[in-house]
């Protein structure tokens, strides 16, 4: 097998108008619609945007700009297979959930409406669906040949990365999405994402103990930085398997003491603590089984 030919000269920048493009519409929406039709749907006294909002956007917009564009988009397509997989963290484990926290319930309810949209939103937004899909579309862009091809094709290339930031937002809808009646529990919310750091261990550790180029696109005739081929799909198994999980058990822990000091308030509180707080696998089944949303007053049947 031939090695792919590519430029040595990997670090030469390269112009990404489509990238600057998306990310000056996506702001410039966002801010006509804290200013135009925020101050209309928010009541008064209230804020249109919050601190944290704000904060959110400006977060998920520098990690898109960064992961989209030169050198690191450069260098993920042509050169180093873990280079893409930090790139697809990025969009999955982190830009998706700062999105979701940037966006107020208004102007949810406002991009989903009262009718189809926001029924095929909920349903993907389930828990087990939107488990077992972005789990599935993870497993899919890990397979050589939809890796091979979105290399060498702009169109699917950019249809990837759609496909994948899409499934990462419902997969963290149920977790920190902006319509609060389709979260879960945090006690469910912690076992969900256990979830989510566990099933992509499969496909990193496939990578890990590869002992051959997986990879045809990245056997490429210039090693960027001397890294062979096998050690940059075995760096790109271990950023899947111990970075992806690392941080998800990061998001874990921290929700395990917000639940905790819920519980130990209410207690000192002499209040009755609400089940939905109190972590058993039979609320954990009842809530990831849940099929209908709660009081959603935008919900409205098909």
């Amino acid at each position: 097998m031939l090695a792919r030919v590519v430029s040595a000269d990997a670090w030469r920048w390269q112009p990404h108008p489509e990238v600057w493009f998306l990310i000056a519409a996506l702001t410039g929406l966002y801010v006509y619609a804290a200013r135009a039709i925020g101050p209309k749907a928010v009541p008064a006294g209230r804020p249109v945007l919050t601190r944290a909002n704000k904060a959110a956007f400006a977060g998920g917009m520098l990690l898109l700009w960064f992961a989209s564009d030169w050198p690191v988009h450069d260098i993920a397509e042509e050169y180093l297979y873990f280079v893409h997989m930090s790139q697809h963290l990025i969009f999955t484990l982190v830009m998706a959930p700062l999105l979701l926290l940037a966006t107020p319930r208004w102007l949810a309810d406002l991009v989903l409406g009262d009718g189809r949209v926001r029924r095929v939103i909920r349903w993907c937004a389930k828990p087990v669906v939107a488990g077992i899909v972005f789990n599935a579309v993870t497993i899919f862009t890990h397979w050589p040949a939809v890796v091979n091809q979105s290399v060498e094709s702009g169109a699917l290339h950019y249809s990837v990365h759609v496909l994948v930031v899409f499934t990462a937002l419902m997969m963290w809808m149920p977790v920190c999405g902006p319509i609060m009646e389709w979260r879960i529990s945090l006690p469910a919310q912690m076992v969900y994402l256990f979830l989510m750091s566990v099933i992509p261990t499969v496909p990193g550790a496939w990578l890990t103990f590869a002992t051959n180029a997986l990879y045809e696109s990245y056997d490429t005739s210039f090693r960027l930085s001397g890294v062979s081929v096998e050690d940059d799909q075995q760096a790109a198994g271990l950023i899947m398997k111990l970075g992806g999980g690392s941080w998800l058990w990061v998001i874990i822990t921290a929700k395990f003491f917000v639940w905790a000091n819920r519980h130990e308030e209410a207690e000192r509180a002499g209040r009755r603590v609400d089940e939905r707080d109190v972590l058993t696998w039979a609320k954990v089944e009842q809530e990831l089984a849940r099929t209908e949303p709660a009081a959603d007053p935008h919900h409205t049947k098909p």
